[in-house]
């Protein structure tokens, strides 16, 4: 059994400082990813980028950007995608199969050669190159990062820590627009600096990411799936506490573990990326169901408009009327107030549930699209009229609604896609599960930003409308098809996806059922998460604790469940023993 080294953390701290810890890693990841995300904006704006080096541009009189070859700017950005496609497949494979900790400084470490190679690029070639690469590392942290964080958190506040490391994602965001809105200042702009510097500071984070992580816990469940049970143990009860109230929570917890890992190696055959995308050999654990489930809700955070406002809000403050010297200001301050509208989904996220968060946010942000696409052709049509107090006006209007659908993203859409998959993947394949969710992101977010170009030069302010029907659309979508993984544990999807039937409201029936026939699994989610005897203080013992359960089954309408004699089975637990 490998020995857990005495520099890790996990002996200094515990409970929620540990998991603090954990997610202030984490969050070096995703605000790596959203800086990445948000820098192409300004880079795509930058003279000596668009004009001498990549040459897809020329720019106008007053200094705005003409875009002559819209594919080539297109597919500079959306190559990237590709890249992290091919990133999470691989970083999902080698998550499985190697532990969380390994593929996050892979991952890393791939960042930083692929950021390397962007800073230094000299044509586009180089910059094509540069960023499938850069992709690819995105890719690999992309697909293991919110397992790392979703298995070592508790069910009942699992959405708040992925929430809180979604704020530093947009943060990511802003603090690329008003780096380069910095740099436009040094030399008028006109220089390489201009867009190199904003690229290579990506370095930063992703070289104190590599750094940092090899001195944290591996996921506990990882390890219960690889056998290495007792630093599992160990870790879990650093993370939940073993004194106290605390007593026997991580006990519960680490035995719903071994029992769901069991039952998972039982009822699956199959864990290839093809078998899970058809469900081949999953039975009764549906993989192929979750993996078009979480595909197509990523397809959908893109779809609905958040792609073209993050890598195109220029593009998109033209189109509504505003100048060019304006235009990357507005940009900056939008990209505060996303931050800081993130933080809403941190208070609320654990409270309204996945589902409920989805629901309003499409609401909203679809208002604000047609309103946005409103205000701007009235803005367009009266600044051509001459009317310029009224153009400016409802160009004001148009701006005010991009703030708005933004706003509504970060406290909604911008972490349930990307916490979804992390949550509701059987252990066996959990990190596979998650890549698919990034791979329906790569898609989403690479046949966007490809077309966006061109779509915004063929229709302007029409493309807001486009957004508005996709977010009219997630919610029948949502309503009908994803049930809701709020306080429940990692142990309990598998019974939520048991029912052969792709509906809600089957399968919550279906869930009830079998967690009546089926208490070995529950066992930290009795009483919300306690499983501590209020009146003695003393950890409750529930039928088969301590052992593997052999009659457990995902068929509700089983005539004939396996019987065992607790007395016949070798009760198996573990001390909390230090390393």
């Amino acid at each position: 059994m490998d020995i857990i080294p005495k520099s890790n953390v996990v002996h200094k701290l515990a409970k929620g400082k540990l998991l603090t810890a954990i997610n202030c890693v984490a969050a070096l990841s995703i605000f790596f990813f959203g800086y990445d995300q948000g820098m192409m904006g300004g880079v795509n704006t930058s003279y000596d980028y668009y004009h001498n080096k990549m040459k897809f541009g020329h720019p106008a009189e007053d200094g705005t950007p003409i875009i002559d070859d819209g594919l080539m700017q297109g597919g500079i950005v959306s190559i990237y995608y590709l890249g992290t496609l091919m990133g999470c497949l691989a970083g999902g494979w080698f998550g499985d199969r190697y532990g969380r900790i390994k593929t996050i400084a892979l991952g890393a470490a791939w960042g930083i050669f692929g950021a390397c190679l962007q800073t230094s690029a000299m044509n586009p070639t180089w910059m094509i190159l540069a960023r499938l690469i850069n992709g690819w590392g995105t890719g690999i942290l992309n697909s293991i990062v919110p397992v790392w964080a979703t298995e070592t958190a508790e069910h009942t506040s699992r959405g708040k820590f992925v929430a809180i490391e979604f704020t530093l994602n947009i943060f990511g965001v802003c603090v690329a627009y008003w780096i380069e809105y910095g740099c436009n200042f040094y030399k008028g702009g006109k220089t390489g600096f201009t867009w190199r510097f904003p690229i290579g500071f990506q370095i930063a984070p992703l070289i104190v990411l590599l750094i940092a992580v090899f001195y944290f816990p591996e996921s506990p469940r990882w390890l219960v799936k690889v056998g290495r049970e007792r630093e599992a143990r160990y870790i879990l009860g650093r993370l939940r506490g073993e004194d106290g109230e605390d007593m026997g929570k991580a006990e519960a917890e680490f035995q719903d573990i071994r029992n769901i890992a069991e039952l998972e190696r039982k009822t699956a055959s199959r864990s290839s990326y093809f078998a899970m995308l058809f469900g081949i050999g999953s039975g009764k654990l549906h993989t192929g169901r979750r993996v078009q489930l979480v595909i197509w809700l990523q397809i959908m955070q893109e779809w609905i408009g958040i792609a073209g406002v993050t890598i195109f809000a220029p593009t998109i403050f033209r189109t509504a009327g505003i100048s060019h010297s304006q235009v990357q200001w507005i940009s900056g301050l939008n990209t505060i107030t996303y931050t800081l509208s993130t933080l809403i989904c941190v208070f609320t996220l654990d409270k309204i549930g996945r589902r409920w968060t989805l629901y309003w946010g499409s609401i909203g942000q679809g208002i604000a699209m047609f309103l946005a696409g409103g205000f701007a052709r009235l803005g367009l049509d009266n600044a051509a009229a001459g009317n310029v107090t009224a153009a400016k006006g409802y160009s004001s209007g148009a701006v005010a609604m991009i703030f708005l659908f933004t706003a509504t993203f970060g406290a909604t859409w911008l972490t349930v896609p990307w916490l979804y998959p992390a949550e509701i993947f059987p252990l066996e394949v959990r990190a596979k599960g998650n890549a698919w969710g990034v791979v329906g992101w790569s898609i989403g977010n690479g046949w966007l930003t490809l077309m966006l170009p061109i779509v915004f030069k063929a229709l302007g302010e029409k493309t807001y409308y486009i957004f508005g029907i996709a977010n009219v659309i997630t919610l029948p979508m949502v309503y009908c098809l994803y049930p809701e993984s709020n306080q429940r544990t990692l142990e309990e999807m598998n019974l939520l996806f048991a029912s052969d039937s792709w509906w809600v409201w089957e399968c919550e029936k279906n869930f009830r059922i079998l967690k009546d026939q089926n208490p070995e699994l529950v066992q930290a989610a009795q009483r919300g998460h306690s499983v501590v005897d209020p009146e003695t203080g003393l950890p409750v013992t529930t039928k088969r604790q301590g052992s593997v359960s052999r009659g457990m089954s995902l068929d509700a309408n089983a005539l004939n469940r396996y019987q065992t004699d607790d007395a016949a089975v070798e009760k198996q637990t573990f001390k909390h023993e230090k390393y």
